[in-house]
């Protein structure tokens, strides 16, 4: 199996506002222009991706194009972010006021229009606000067809345009409407969109009650892997922690399916230093050097005959002394 490219590496960009009073003394407001410029100081941080509509309060696309151009930076894609309107606390896609949804569903159109604008091509979507909270507080069939005429429509409105959709269990809803890798893989089959996608978070996955190499593989079998959030975590919650950290094996063989399935997109690191004040910058490589490691580890799993032999029998104990061995030495 060949080597493949080096990832691109992007990360989570507000991120960087961590310390911002002592990193710009005296500065009252930090733009996305400032943001991008700490990014930019990361070794190996090659890629960027931006929030629709919050990164573009301060700056128009295209004045954003010429900052990531100017630092050498490319564009991975758009997230869109709908937490910050308070018509969308009851949904944004499925949310039940007619007029309020069809804000959501223009305010992406939006969105799409600036990606293409900036020459992207990927959109994520993580529809937050779109879930329940009480029994008896939703009605689960419009809320679920009124999702796959939405996500329809904007597929539709430049399919020159990947669109992912991105799952999470819960927060800040209850119970998200599409919080699992099954359930999402359902909605693009009925939305029937060849444009369509997965965006697939980490920590995410595990808190789902999922194994990322095992949901990598459903969605490469029934649709198209977009995006990957690289993190960690307990699996009790979006912990965010620094990628490898805790779930060390999960990962290498995330790399591994990874490596397989040729994905060739970037690795974006959602990770929250913000929660322990910790330095962005050197979280943000500590992220890099991590995968950087175990990618390596994953290019010698991948084409290791023993591990295969060992997999195709599911004898867990030679598998595990194999990848033990691969990750951390030899035993005496």
């Amino acid at each position: 199996m060949g080597d493949p490219q080096p990832p691109r590496y992007a990360a989570r960009l507000n991120s960087f506002k961590v310390g911002a009073e002592t990193y710009w003394p005296g500065r009252n407001r930090v733009t996305t222009a400032d943001l991008l410029e700490r990014a930019a100081t990361v070794e190996g941080l090659n890629a960027a991706d931006l929030n629709y509509p919050d990164h573009f309060e301060d700056a128009s696309p295209g004045e954003l194009a010429a900052v990531l151009g100017r630092l050498g930076i490319g564009l991975n894609g758009l997230a869109m972010r709908y937490y910050s309107d308070v018509d969308f606390r009851l949904g944004a896609l499925t949310n039940p006021d007619a007029n309020r949804r069809r804000k959501a569903i223009d305010l992406t159109r939006r969105g799409l229009d600036a990606l293409a604008e900036m020459g992207g091509t990927l959109m994520t979507l993580w529809l937050g606000q779109d879930g329940f909270d009480y029994p008896f507080q939703a009605d689960y069939g419009r809320m679920w067809d009124d999702t796959i005429a939405a996500v329809r429509e904007l597929a539709g409105h430049n399919p020159a345009i990947d669109i992912a959709l991105e799952y999470k269990p819960d927060e800040p809803r209850s119970y998200s409407l599409m919080g699992d890798a099954g359930t999402t893989l359902l909605a693009i089959r009925e939305a029937g969109a060849a444009n369509l996608g997965v965006t697939l978070d980490f920590a995410h996955v595990l808190y789902a009650g999922e194994m990322p190499a095992h949901t990598v593989h459903l969605v490469n079998r029934h649709s198209r892997l977009l995006g990957i959030q690289l993190n960690d975590g307990y699996g009790k919650r979006d912990d965010g922690l620094m990628a490898g950290s805790v779930h060390p094996v999960q990962t290498v063989e995330l790399l591994v399916a990874l490596r397989r399935c040729g994905y060739a997109r970037a690795i974006y690191f959602d990770t929250f230093p913000d929660t322990g004040g910790l330095d962005p910058v050197a979280e943000c490589r500590s992220n890099i050097e991590t995968i950087d490691r175990l990618r390596a580890v994953a290019a010698t799993l991948a084409d290791d005959e023993r591990l295969a032999q060992a997999i195709a029998r599911h004898d867990a104990t030679a598998s595990q002394r194999i990848v033990a061995a691969a990750l951390y030495g030899a035993g005496g």
